[in-house]
């Protein structure tokens, strides 16, 4: 099957990548745009564009038919959804299969698997792949208490459905329990519209590791690497990187095999992300599967030299990864920092108004995925990033290096950053030595 036509579900710096990776791959493309986003240089970049509504993304960039009409307007073949928005949403992809328009990602029914967090853990727990102890919330009230002692505490309240480190609610002690399952359902409900909760057990300052996998339509699934992303705020990602540090050979080995298992048993296809969180004794436990491109997938191209988003177009219109070897080489260290529109010295509250650009990071080895211009109203509609600076080096110390320069070269007015924050943090000793875990931003302000 021969893509055409890319329709691109997204905006932002996302946006720009599809279009770039289209072009490459001599196909067309269709940038939407929400009337907040209509001065957006990239869409001069697109072949074609087209408004889908307003600011509100629930009435734009959320809108299944605004969506499929742009799709059909223009005659796009295909949907890229980028991340976010519309990315992980099973109902699209069947609207997209009813409409003859291919969907680039997975097939609904993997995404209805994957979406639901639960029944993931349990498939790939059936094919040996370590999970932490486990339960849904129960319906009955006056079991909640019983289901958590077996469970374990510390323990999460999470949300069945839904991502983005919403619906997550961290129980130490039993009488947290009820206000934490009370507040993490209400965030899930709003963040995707299902209550469904599950209780699993905390493991107390772990590594977050997940492994970058590709998927053909054959059956063949190959990895390339691991990532660390333990350095996070509010159960969302703020530095990854690759190759994980400090991590022994062999439980990389381990962890990059059952990424493989679990995208293989779920009949995963196209790019996806297998996520686990590892203890201090160096055993890891499945926690999800994200069925899309992530953020962070920018530093696995820097260290393959492989274009993830022209191998998602690739996949999505047939192509195969027969002559492929099961683990992509890998030459080097990367680093992502990500530059988010807030404030952390007030909880990271969102942070609007216009951008003035002073100096943005360039040179050998620095990459600077973005979407900003001089004179970019920042708005609260949509998702915070501003921007995510991305360094090589041929080891992990030049690497933080040269993050650390390009980080001072990252000077902008009219809205406060985490640039400085994140600064700060690739010059803690810790994270000079490669000792870090989800704590790790808890721990520094403290």
């Amino acid at each position: 099957m021969t893509l055409g036509k890319v329709l691109i579900a997204n905006r932002g710096e996302i946006a720009l990548r599809i279009i770039e990776a289209c072009r490459e791959l001599s196909l067309d493309s269709v940038a939407v745009f929400s009337q907040a986003d209509r001065e957006m240089p990239y869409l001069k970049l697109a072949g074609e564009k087209v408004c889908i509504g307003p600011a509100n993304q629930k009435k734009s960039y959320l809108s299944i038919p605004a969506i499929i009409s742009a799709a059909e307007l223009t005659g796009a073949e295909a949907i890229h959804p980028g991340y976010g928005f519309l990315a992980e949403n099973p109902h699209f992809v069947e609207v997209c299969v009813g409409h003859n328009i291919i969907f680039v990602g997975p097939d609904h029914q993997v995404m209805e698997l994957v979406g639901n967090k639960l029944a993931a853990r349990e498939v790939v727990a059936a094919a040996g792949v370590p999970v932490l102890a486990g339960a849904a919330v129960p319906e009955q009230d006056d079991q909640l208490e019983i289901t958590a002692e077996e469970v374990g505490y510390p323990l999460f309240v999470k949300a069945v459905f839904g991502g983005g480190g919403r619906g997550i609610r961290l129980v130490n002690e039993p009488q947290e329990l009820r206000n934490a399952v009370r507040a993490a359902g209400s965030e899930a409900g709003a963040a995707c519209g299902d209550t469904s909760l599950y209780l699993e057990h905390a493991l107390v300052n772990p590594r977050h590791i997940e492994v970058q996998i590709l998927a053909d339509s054959c059956g063949k699934i190959v990895h390339l690497g691991e990532r660390e992303c333990s350095i996070q705020r509010h159960h969302q990602k703020l530095i990854e990187e690759t190759a994980a540090p400090c991590l022994d050979p062999e439980l990389r080995r381990e962890l990059c095999a059952a990424a493989v298992t679990a995208a293989r048993t779920i009949g995963y296809q196209n790019a996806g992300t297998v996520e686990f969180v590892v203890d201090v004794e160096g055993f890891f436990y499945f926690i999800e599967v994200n069925a899309r491109i992530q953020v962070e997938h920018s530093i696995s191209e820097m260290v393959t030299r492989v274009n993830l988003v022209k191998q998602q177009l690739s996949l999505a219109g047939g192509d195969s990864l027969e002559d492929w070897p099961e683990e992509v080489p890998c030459c080097g260290h990367a680093i992502e920092c990500r530059i988010n529109a807030e404030d952390p010295a007030h909880d990271f509250l969102p942070s609007c108004g216009r951008i003035e650009i002073q100096e943005l990071p360039t040179g050998n080895g620095v990459r600077l995925d973005t979407h900003i211009y001089n004179g970019m109203e920042v708005t609260p509609y949509y998702d915070s990033l501003l921007a995510k600076i991305i360094v090589w080096g041929q080891n992990r110390e030049e690497a933080r290096i040269k993050m650390y320069t390009a980080l001072e070269r990252f000077r902008i007015r009219g809205v406060t950053t985490t640039c400085s924050l994140v600064q700060e943090i690739i010059s803690h000793p810790s994270f000079r030595q490669g000792l870090m875990g989800t704590d790790f931003l808890a721990d520094l302000f403290d």
